[in-house]
């Protein structure tokens, strides 16, 4: 019955020319306009409104793989809309992280005028320049940063454990790092507010906007994974 209902709402609808196209796994197109989406993954949806001003909801799994794909594209695009023009999503970290973030600027850690909050994570990356373990695990959390961004689902801050700040903006000169970092001075004052169970470095902890603990890992695929 779901597939019947489905096929007959692209059938009844396609005798329209206006807004996007939009296929089922049948193969049978139909002009929609995309309102909003809902869940994510797996679970995503999109709510259509349809010439005669109905709405439907069609969800990712019922779509053909062009539409899936474009319907992914569509979450993202509206996601990141929606929190440049509300500024960002507020989380618990805004009183320690706003005007405290610096960024390589060529050869110097500057001033971040244009950070944008994401939407769902916080990645805290705990690291020193004088750590081995560190210097050789970084390159590989660059990688999947520079290929995950722009990603308006997650940002990574960095907290150094470097107590001189020539120190710190070397080692960001010499890794190409391209997030953010806690300024120096205001480390102590963030590890007292969020104590993250950090016993050794480099430690990568994944936060909800609410402060909690989703993730402790140094692995990048599931970095990927969550994300994604």
């Amino acid at each position: 019955m779901k597939t019947i209902l489905l096929t007959s709402l692209f059938i009844t609808t396609s005798v329209f020319a206006a807004f996007d196209s939009w296929t089922n796994k049948a193969g049978v197109s139909v002009q929609l306009d995309l309102v909003k989406t809902t869940g994510e993954g797996d679970t995503l949806a999109g709510e259509f409104r349809m010439k005669n001003g109905k709405t439907a909801t069609i969800k990712i799994e019922d779509l053909n793989e062009a539409s899936a794909e474009k319907l992914k594209a569509s979450a993202e695009a509206l996601a990141k809309a929606e929190a440049k023009a509300a500024g960002g999503k507020p989380s618990v970290f805004d009183d320690v992280l706003d005007g405290n973030l610096v960024k390589l600027d060529g050869k110097k850690l500057k001033d971040v005028k244009d950070f944008v909050k994401p939407t769902k994570y916080y990645i805290f990356y705990y690291t020193a320049s004088w750590c081995p373990p560190c210097q050789a695990f970084t390159p590989s959390l660059v990688e999947f940063y520079n290929e995950s961004k722009p990603n308006e689902k997650f940002e990574l801050v960095l907290v150094t454990s470097d107590q001189d700040e020539g120190a710190m903006t070397e080692y960001a000169v010499k890794k190409n790092m391209p997030w953010p970092q806690l300024e120096m001075s205001k480390k102590d004052k963030f590890e007292k507010k969020f104590d993250h169970g950090v016993t050794g470095i480099p430690s990568v902890i994944v936060c909800d906007l609410e402060g909690n603990v989703v993730a402790k890992t140094r692995s990048i695929d599931e970095l990927k994974k969550l994300v994604k």
